[in-house]
């Protein structure tokens, strides 16, 4: 009779570490799993008080945990991880709608309450456990986090490089109960501290008046017409390249030589998508460009057309076939983005603003 009570304990014990196992653990407590309908993003920018404080408040998200990853040390410590010692970063962990905010829309709001630019901490605490990181949860956030880097980075916000990493996640540890919700439980010490580490007199600064592209917003803005309204706002040569996947002939084409500065739209729905910042002469007779200039406007697609396999280049929202892109371009990127000119409307640099793309002119202002 023991030896069957015995195997009934196991057996209980067994199912429960494969059912209800916790998904992050820290401080010698463990977590129950988060609701399958909610997803995750774990992020660092300094201070967990802080980041978890500014997230918290974002419509959509459901819960911040503040916590350690990144090191070599299970369960660390608060007096651990803020020696510097253990390889941790002090992040939160961010449990959110995705109904209702967006991966990217997560993003967007971390990078506003951080400074990017600083590869030693954060504002007044430094060292690498307070450094800005982006830890991925698999292969897809990671490249849509890289797609947010590189079109803040392309945004021209911030003149130095952006240094916020972006690393797998390997686990994630609680920090101590005190830490939870600190600006709640400990709001005077919470606010002269925040107060005092410069953090929002540099968002303020930097963000006055700015704001990053938003997906959603874009989607509403930059929309396709209908086929019989294509039709009429195009010229039989721009509709057969965007519609048709068509192709225009070399040198004789609107914007192959084209120097002067400003932005490409698409022709279709006008979002933005090359810069002249970017244009080199490819001696191909298209206009050629070493990278869009927001990379969430473009989409790429195998194209093994003409018997040979390529990389066609469209816009995301008008979805106009836009050309191809190729690794034989200049640095820094080494590509090269051979486009139609009948895909693209070209808008002049003291243009910008009437056209209704004010928040462009940032990027030709001239380092000082």
């Amino acid at each position: 009779m023991k030896i069957f009570y015995v195997f009934i304990s196991f057996s209980i014990l067994l199912l429960s570490l494969l059912f209800f196992q916790p998904y992050v653990t820290g401080s010698g407590k463990a977590m129950e799993k988060t609701d399958k309908n909610l997803e995750k993003a774990t992020l660092a920018g300094g201070c967990f008080w802080c980041v978890e404080s500014d997230l918290e408040k974002v419509e959509g998200v459901k819960e911040v945990i503040s916590g350690y990853t990144g090191g070599n040390r299970e369960n660390p410590t608060y007096e651990e991880v803020s020696s510097g010692t253990t390889g941790h970063i002090e992040a939160v962990q961010v449990i959110y709608d995705p109904k209702v905010i967006t991966y990217e829309k997560v993003l967007d709001i971390f990078w506003k309450h951080i400074d990017p630019t600083d590869p030693g901490g954060q504002f007044v605490d430094r060292g690498s456990q307070y450094r800005s990181a982006i830890f991925y949860h698999d292969e897809e956030q990671k490249q849509r986090a890289e797609d947010s880097k590189k079109g803040l980075q392309d945004s021209g916000i911030f003149q130095k490089p952006i240094a916020t990493e972006i690393l797998p996640l390997l686990a994630f540890y609680r920090a101590e109960d005190y830490h939870q919700n600190y600006y709640k439980k400990n709001p005077i010490r919470y606010k002269f501290y925040r107060f005092n580490s410069g953090r929002d007199q540099f968002l303020k600064k930097t963000w006055k008046g700015i704001d990053l592209p938003n997906q959603s917003s874009a989607k509403n803005r930059y929309k396709r017409p209908d086929k019989k309204e294509i039709r009429r706002m195009l010229n039989p040569v721009q509709y057969d390249v965007t519609q048709n996947d068509g192709t225009e002939p070399p040198f004789k084409n609107e914007y192959w030589d084209n120097k002067k500065e400003g932005i490409y739209v698409d022709i279709v729905s006008g979002e933005p998508l090359f810069s002249s910042l970017d244009k080199f002469e490819s001696a191909t007779g298209w206009p050629s460009f070493t990278r869009p200039l927001d990379p969430k406007n473009t989409v790429q697609k195998q194209d093994k057309s003409l018997f040979m396999t390529r990389t066609e280049v469209r816009s995301r929202y008008a979805d106009s076939h836009l050309g191809h892109v190729f690794n034989d371009g200049p640095q820094p990127t080494g590509l090269r983005y051979c486009i139609n000119s009948a895909s693209l409307r070209f808008i002049a640099l003291e243009d910008l603003e009437k056209e209704g793309y004010g928040s462009y002119l940032k990027l030709f202002e001239k380092a000082p």
